[in-house]
């Protein structure tokens, strides 16, 4: 039973995120939309194997990085709306479409706007091109947690003011 215990608590304490796939928020509207920034550089770790003499980012890294600026979006709606802080966890990848490579050197402009939700999950429709061509788009789907950990929830507070960083001041000049 103590193994168990503790295999548990590292499972859901102790693992840290590897990849966080956002370079900037560029965009931000609570309840309605997000933009976000994605360059995409040689020297990561997944173009070693993804592929050799070929490097091609990995669909499933792409749509985490739409993941990653939707989840946080739906966040801060839930709160303002709702008055709830919780965690989004994508559940649903929803009719994703790849329509071309992200090589290195790309820089990805990920859109993501809410297309529905409530106080117990959201969704999003999202969008990733590099130079005006479309590489991804689709709709994702968040099942929102309740239960936070506060250490998670200071990780996510610094990452979000890094990754906004200068977009409060873009906005009180507009």
């Amino acid at each position: 039973m103590f193994m168990r215990a503790r295999a548990c608590h590292y499972i859901l304490y102790e693992v840290k995120m590897r990849f966080f796939m956002l370079d900037k928020i560029t965009g931000w509207e609570v309840g309605v939309s997000a933009r976000g920034v994605k360059c995409v550089s040689l020297s990561e770790d997944f173009f070693d194997d993804h592929f050799p003499g070929h490097p091609v980012m990995p669909g499933v890294l792409i749509t985490e990085a739409m993941a990653q600026l939707g989840g946080l979006l739906l966040e801060d709606t839930c709160l303002r709306e709702y008055g709830k802080k919780i965690k989004a966890v994508l559940s649903i990848v929803d009719n994703m479409k790849f329509r071309s490579m992200a090589k290195p050197g790309d820089v990805l402009d990920i859109v993501c706007e809410i297309t529905g939700g409530d106080e117990f999950c959201g969704r999003v429709k999202v969008k990733a091109s590099a130079a005006e061509r479309i590489v991804a788009q689709g709709t994702l789907v968040f099942a929102y947690l309740d239960e936070m950990d506060e250490e998670l929830e200071k990780k996510r507070a610094e990452l979000l003011s890094f990754w906004k960083e200068g977009i409060e001041a873009k906005n009180e000049r507009a």
